[in-house]
């Protein structure tokens, strides 16, 4: 039927009766690009009538505007809203949509399948019922297919449908359509999955998106429309009630409330509830909503909270049934999908996000990463952008958390970048590790304060950074004398001198100095907390891991000093002639040649090695120190 008659056809039906009765199903399209997911969900707006008049008129013009045949509707028009996406013919941002039918109501999340765009697929899948693998009956399974339904089942998305596209390009063959489901049900079930259900489809001819096909008389089963309409739907209603603190709400003085999004159980005034971190214990006094106060409030829905009495609870907090508190723990083994250019380096510390909590942690250890053809895991240094990997997270300090098979919100983290803020990975908790509970700290009678009064002097670091050749050994030696002739209790670590000992296994990947970096700031620390003045003499290319060290110290413990040349006057200088074997190729992963440096942004002193002395520059190193009141 030409387009002007379908419009002319189609009324909107959002307006359906007895619509909160009705369940609601979240689900994603999701696959390699262009298999057709923005056309799907287009027709399925559009054949189940969930389009206003003014929506398909913009349709029709939009399709001709953008190269449709004559009368024909581009679907994927109402999906792909940037007009990048129009031009290129692909997903890049996540396109929700709301429709209804008389059975069930839907929330629909369109994923890009282009592999940069990989972070919005993951954020798509992390709040879904059920995703919709959409597979292009001509390419049959890609490694783009496998890495989505591996992402999806790591994000707990247990139901799948599998969607074999185009199948009018391929005749409606039976045998095409059933070599990609067996292969697919195949690698679902490696994935724990085994609620997969398989439709072969034509989302630009419709068939099986609504109705049976006419072309397809060996296929039986449910249409695409029938499955999302009858499958069942989990709650998060069973289980203890868990709420993550999104706000303090306090108007006045006689309002205290505490707002958030209940992901978890069910909550009454009157019950028992803990505030943690704090462990404090109260009774819930009022359930209190815009529309008024409630009586009963279930997962899913956004209130305050007044407590009886008095309590120390902050943003980020986590209120929960007092008789089944969740765990805390500081050090989890977890999955991770990384999803930045730059890649993942254990060691390298970062924002961590878990439900409203912000707080600094890192990935201490890769065990493996998985090849998503195979399935296989392999030996990881590192994740490139992409990859999907297993190990270990350490935080800076002990959260309420649940496995992310239980609870997403409380098992579900996002890793984002301490210098761009942007988001670079995100992953899912598989459960504490046993050193996070039953290793407690020691206590210690004699401290560092103690120590530092007996040296006279206050503990501190100098970070000495900068190219090699620019004076970092040198300058420092040279106050390391100067402090030693007054009396001062010093200890120099020179980078190269530690490679022939403590760090003699790390070569000059860039994983093995994040990890190098890692361990002398770790001795640093130990030095400081002997009461001592602590030189560190070492490249530490990266600001990441110069920030690492800085937070592992009290705020006026850590004094970061640049020794800046020109690289030209490095290569000059060459005293160990390493500058000429990495420009002849001998020396690789060379900083300043084939592996980049990067300057302090604020540091506490700038020396410049050009021109100057290094009793000179120890002048200077002298004068901040009496001003710190460190000598």
């Amino acid at each position: 039927m030409a387009a002007k008659e379908n419009i002319a056809r189609n009324t909107p039906r959002r307006q359906l009766r007895d619509d909160a009765a009705k369940g609601l199903l979240r689900f994603m399209t999701c696959g390699s690009v262009d298999d057709g997911k923005s056309t799907l969900l287009g027709r399925l707006l559009y054949d189940t009538g969930a389009l206003f008049g003014d929506q398909l008129a913009k349709l029709q013009s939009d399709s001709e505007r953008f190269g449709a045949a004559e009368n024909d509707l581009d679907f994927s028009l109402l999906l792909d809203g940037l007009e990048a996406e129009r031009e290129q013919k692909i997903t890049i941002d996540v396109a929700y949509r709301y429709f209804a039918t008389r059975r069930r109501k839907f929330i629909v999340a369109d994923a890009p399948g282009h592999e940069q765009y990989t972070r919005n697929m993951a954020t798509a899948a992390s709040n879904v019922d059920l995703a919709i693998i959409l597979v292009d009956a001509e390419k049959g399974l890609l490694p783009q297919t496998r890495r989505h339904a591996y992402i999806a089942s790591l994000l707990g998305v247990r139901k799948m449908v599998l969607a074999v596209n185009k199948m009018d390009r391929v005749r409606y063959k039976q045998s095409v359509f059933e070599a990609i489901r067996d292969g697919f049900k195949a690698f679902a079930r490696r994935l724990a999955v085994d609620d997969v259900k398989a439709v072969p489809v034509s989302a630009l001819k419709g068939d099986n998106i609504m109705h049976s096909s006419p072309h397809m008389g060996w296929y039986t089963g449910p249409s695409l429309l029938d499955l999302l309409e009858t499958i069942p739907v989990e709650q998060d209603l069973d289980g203890p009630m868990r709420m993550p603190v999104q706000r303090v709400v306090r108007p006045d003085q006689t309002f205290r409330g505490y707002a958030g999004t209940i992901v978890q159980g069910s909550v009454r005034p009157g019950d028992s509830i803990v505030a943690l971190p704090s462990g404090q214990t109260t009774a819930i006094s009022r359930i209190v909503t815009f529309d008024g106060d409630l009586d009963h409030a279930a997962a899913g829905q956004a209130v305050t909270l007044v407590l009886e009495r008095e309590t120390d609870i902050s943003r980020g907090d986590v209120i929960a049934a007092a008789a089944d508190a969740p765990e805390e723990a500081d050090q989890f083994a977890v999955h991770v999908v990384w999803l930045n250019e730059e890649p993942l380096y254990p060691g390298r510390p970062y924002h961590v996000k878990i439900g409203n909590c912000t707080l600094t942690g890192q990935i201490t250890e890769l065990k493996h990463r998985i090849d998503m053809n195979s399935l296989d895991q392999l030996a990881a240094p590192h994740l490139d952008i992409n990859e999907i990997g297993y190990g270990t997270l350490g935080l800076d300090r002990a959260i309420p958390f649940e496995p992310y098979g239980r609870c997403r919100t409380l098992g579900g983290f996002i890793m984002i970048d301490r210098f761009t803020n942007a988001t670079v990975g995100c992953g899912m908790i598989d459960f504490a590790l046993w050193r996070a509970t039953t290793v407690p700290w020691q206590y210690l009678e004699i401290n560092k304060a103690a120590r530092a009064d007996l040296n006279r002097q206050k503990p501190v670091v100098l970070w000495f950074t900068g190219l090699s050749g620019a004076g970092k050994s040198t300058v420092a030696n040279a106050i390391a004398k100067r402090l030693h002739a007054r009396g001062q209790r010093t200890y120099l670590l020179d980078g190269d001198n530690l490679r022939h000992g403590l760090n003699r296994d790390l070569g000059f990947r860039p994983e093995d100095r994040v990890e190098n970096v890692r361990r002398v700031g770790e001795v640093a620390k130990l030095f400081v907390d002997a009461g001592l003045i602590v030189l560190a003499s070492l490249i530490s290319p990266f600001r990441s891991e110069r920030l690492m060290v800085r937070d592992m110290l009290e705020p006026d413990e850590f004094i970061e000093i640049f020794v800046e040349a020109p690289i030209e006057e490095c290569e000059r200088r060459d005293p160990k002639g390493l500058y000429a074997r990495a420009r002849a190729g001998e020396i690789r992963n060379f900083t300043g040649i084939d592996s980049p440096y990067e300057p302090p942004d604020n540091p506490e002193l700038v020396l410049n090695t050009v021109d100057a002395t290094p009793e000179g520059l120890a002048d200077r190193v002298f004068v901040l120190l009496e001003h710190r009141g460190v000598i």
